[in-house]
């Protein structure tokens, strides 16, 4: 049963603990690891925080109480909507970190959605970007590399925030 107001560590252990080992990887492209459970309980990277309740924590570990939320049930992929939106750019680095070493420690593959030029660089393998006025895809591929070699100078311009006016 969920109990309002439980502490951060009951909502996540209430799952993480009986979510049992990462499944085995059957595509030699999945990198997911089997930890275990006190592994993933040391990557939420909740630390202090775990005995609070979610009123009284800092926005940016609310973000990373969600994804230790979402990392209970040991999923190949989360999606995230502008996680960074709303923190400060100290935090939002903190943030862009932790995604950075959960990716590399349990293998979770992370698409994010973000206009954050600073967290798109930094965490980004590969970068997709969609112009609806063309109504497809212009870009994919590693977001450095975009920013200084792609063909559509709208993809340099926005990885590189450079005004319209300005030469790409």
């Amino acid at each position: 049963p969920k109990r309002v107001g439980a502490p951060l560590v009951e909502r996540v252990a209430r799952d993480l603990d009986g979510a049992g080992p990462a499944p085995v990887a059957h595509h030699p492209s999945e990198r997911r690891r089997d930890v275990g459970p006190a592994r993933r309980r040391e990557a939420r990277g909740l630390g202090a925080h775990a005995e609070k309740k979610p009123s009284e924590i800092s926005g940016g570990m609310q973000k990373r109480a969600a994804i230790a939320r979402a990392l209970a049930l040991d999923p190949p992929i989360i999606f995230l909507d502008e996680p960074s939106a709303g923190l400060d750019p100290v935090t939002s680095a903190d943030l862009d970190a932790l995604l950075v070493a959960l990716n590399h420690m349990l293998g979770t593959t992370f698409v994010v959605i973000s206009h954050e030029l600073a967290s798109i660089l930094s965490i980004g393998h590969r970068f997709a970007m969609l112009d609806g006025a063309r109504k497809r895809m212009v870009a994919l591929g590693p977001p450095a590399e975009l920013r200084d070699h792609s063909e559509d100078a709208w993809v340099r311009r926005f990885l590189s925030r450079t005004a319209s006016g300005e030469p790409s």
